[in-house]
This record gives structure tokens, C-alpha cells and sequence, in this order.
């Protein structure tokens, strides 16, 4: 399995040359504690994912909390989510299977959630650590060789 670079300081991840889904819509046999946190939690679920679609420009609680906003007052949460499950087909050359992102999250908010967290996961990446937590874990034992007096010098 071939991984993307670190260059850019996005955490490496592996690739998947398929460009399918590493999970069905409803594959969340595997996957028990995400499941149940994004069925009584969506919005943590949801806030953890974005916050890893977006690279850390938006952290998991604005997330999360806009989220909640909106299905508090709205019952409308969909029109949010699909948007992010976009961002991340598009990342990753996924199919928009096995219909359009926005209907996806209409119908089956809890089963697209649980999808994106695996896929996350399958790619190496840990949603529940957020974009800075995976970027530190990327990092880990890697340092900067130590420099002596009069070395690199402008």
C-alpha cells in the first residue's frame, strides 16, 4: 500500500488506487463504538469528520455545534453533511454511490456519518483525534537534526 507524502504537512495516508468506498453505506457490522456514538451523537461524529475534511481550518466543536444548530431548529442537518461527504469524495476520487451525496444524507444520515468516520480510518487517519492530534501523531519520533554553531547561516 503506497502512502502521500507528509511534505505538506497533511498526515500520510494511504491510497487507495480503486477509487471505491472502503465500506458499504450500511457496513457498520465492523465498527460498533463509532456506530453507536454517531447514532445517539451525530453531531460529534459529524464535527470530528469535518474538522479532518477541512484540515483543521475549522475546528470539531464549530463544526459540531452548527450542526447541532441546524438540527435543532431545522431538522434539516442533511443540507451541512452532504456538502462535507463531497469534500471527501473528491479528496479521495471516491464514486458518488449509492446515490447523490445530498439525498445519501436525507435518507441515511447515521449510515453516511459511519461510512465517512471508517473511511477516515481506513485511511490511516483517526477522526476522534482531530486534524492536529493526527498531524502530531504523523510527526511522532521524527525531528529536526540538530544544528551547530555557524551551520545554515544566511
Amino acid at each position: 500500500m503506497q502512502y502521500s507524502s507528509t511534505a505538506t504537512g497533511v498526515p500520510a495516508q494511504p491510497m487507495n488506487g480503486t477509487g471505491q468506498w472502503s465500506t458499504g453505506l450500511c457496513d457498520c457490522g465492523s465498527d460498533y463504538s463509532s456506530c453507536c456514538m454517531t447514532c445517539w451523537c451525530p453531531c460529534i461524529s459529524f464535527g470530528q469528520i469535518a474538522e479532518i475534511v477541512d484540515k483543521g481550518n475549522t475546528s470539531c466543536g464549530v463544526h459540531g455545534a452548527l450542526y447541532s444548530i441546524l438540527c435543532l431548529f431545522t431538522g434539516c442537518e442533511c443540507i451541512y453533511s452532504f456538502i462535507y461527504r463531497s469534500k471527501l469524495r473528491h479528496q479521495y476520487m471516491l464514486p458518488e454511490s449509492p446515490c447523490n451525496d445530498c439525498l445519501v444524507h436525507c435518507c441515511c444520515e447515521c449510515c453516511a456519518l459511519c461510512q465517512e468516520y471508517r473511511e477516515l480510518q481506513h485511511r490511516g487517519l483517526d477522526p476522534s483525534l482531530g486534524w492536529h492530534g493526527n498531524l502530531a501523531k504523523q510527526n511522532q519520533g521524527v525531528g529536526m537534526a540538530p544544528i551547530g554553531p555557524g551551520e545554515m547561516k544566511r
